[in-house]
């Protein structure tokens, strides 16, 4: 089985929908203007999307205070430096950073609502080639 889509329930799913489309690049493949407001969000294979919502708007989760290591979203890329500092600029916040023994540089940042992003660059890719384009 391949994965389709993840989906995740925010507090302003619109804003973040627009946040991701403009820095980090998903393309929106749809999006609801009336309530809960849901956005699915292509990454930039085009294979796999995020899909965020407010529904039910009592049940989102305090994503602030939640440890990266209990939920991430992990995106493959080529300059982990560069996109860690076109991210903080744009509101991200910088969790924490790591050069592995295997070549590996791990960003972990913040989205504004609290969501934890990953940027790998792995020195050994874990993903086939025609994964991920560049």
């Amino acid at each position: 089985m391949k994965i389709e889509h993840f989906a995740i329930n925010v507090e302003e799913p619109e804003k973040m929908a627009d946040w991701y489309i403009e820095h980090v690049g998903l393309e929106a493949v749809s999006r609801k203007e009336k309530a809960p407001f849901t956005s699915f969000l292509a990454d930039d294979s085009g294979d796999v999307m995020l899909e965020i919502y407010k529904n039910p708007p009592d049940n989102i989760p305090d994503y602030h205070q939640m440890d990266p290591l209990n939920l991430h979203l992990a995106f493959v890329s080529d300059d982990p430096d560069s996109d860690k500092k076109r991210l903080v600029n744009a509101g991200a916040a910088l969790v924490s950073e790591d050069h592995l023994e295997d070549g590996s540089h791990i960003v972990m940042l913040k989205d504004p609502w609290g969501i934890s992003i990953q940027l790998c660059k792995r020195g050994v890719p874990m993903l086939k080639p025609g994964d991920h384009s560049h």
